[in-house]
């Protein structure tokens, strides 16, 4: 496990980012007991309060979850708490919900967007379509939250965020995943252009049509991804 010692101010919160990190990469995975603080200071190079502070923390967010006698567990993915912990990791069964919530909401979105949209959403979605082919992730999401944006409805701007914040380390994952697979890279690229030509030609129905399509087959070969790595 590499683990970088801590030796900068503000301890305690080097130390929660650092445990939230191994987390999300997968060291340590939900219901997982954590090592004993001895351990942890140990492993880090601190001392025993910042790591207590630490804990705390991470419990005050919902990551963890100290156990009196018993130790510091990994908490568990729980829908009913996704809009307020994003910071949960969801597994295959969860993301199967999580993509069924994107293709009830974005599908609609894609179409609200086709009608609504102005030339400075045209020329954002433009550019990020260029982008996302180099650069990955961030412009993947940025595209998706345009449109919702050019759909100018903002709670659903805000249920967009929170599904895309809970999914980020596998959308990242997958990401990393496609730098591999060059034909499945452009068959989402002309996903991403198809949906965008819709939206710019003002067709609603065909933008929703557009964005279904590619919300199945991202949802497929992320769960696909998934299953290799274990």
């Amino acid at each position: 496990m590499n683990v970088k010692k801590i030796s900068t101010r503000k301890i305690s919160e080097v130390a929660a980012e650092q445990i939230q990190d191994m987390i999300a990469k997968g060291s340590f995975k939900p219901g997982d007991k954590l090592p004993s603080v001895r351990e942890l200071c140990e492993l880090f190079g601190v001392g025993r309060s910042a790591v207590r502070d630490a804990l705390t923390s991470l419990q005050g967010k919902g990551i963890v979850q100290v156990k009196q006698g018993e130790g510091t567990y990994i908490t568990r993915f729980d829908s009913s708490k996704l809009f307020n912990n994003p910071h949960l990791h969801p597994d295959i069964k969860d993301i199967h919900e999580l993509f069924q919530a994107r293709k009830m909401v974005e599908t609609g979105l894609a179409a609200m967007a086709a009608a609504n949209r102005s030339e400075a959403d045209l020329a954002k979605m433009n550019k990020l379509i260029s982008d996302a082919a180099i650069h990955g992730w961030e412009e993947d999401y940025q595209f998706h939250m345009a449109i919702a944006h050019a759909a100018g409805n903002d709670i659903l701007i805000q249920f967009v965020q929170f599904i895309s914040e809970t999914l980020k380390k596998s959308m990242i994952d997958f990401h990393h995943y496609l730098q591999t697979r060059d034909d499945i890279a452009k068959k989402i690229e002309e996903q991403h252009l198809g949906i965008y030509l819709s939206i710019k030609n003002k067709q609603p129905d065909q933008a929703h049509k557009n964005m279904i399509e590619h919300l199945e087959l991202v949802e497929k070969l992320l769960q696909m991804s998934i299953l290799q790595e274990r």
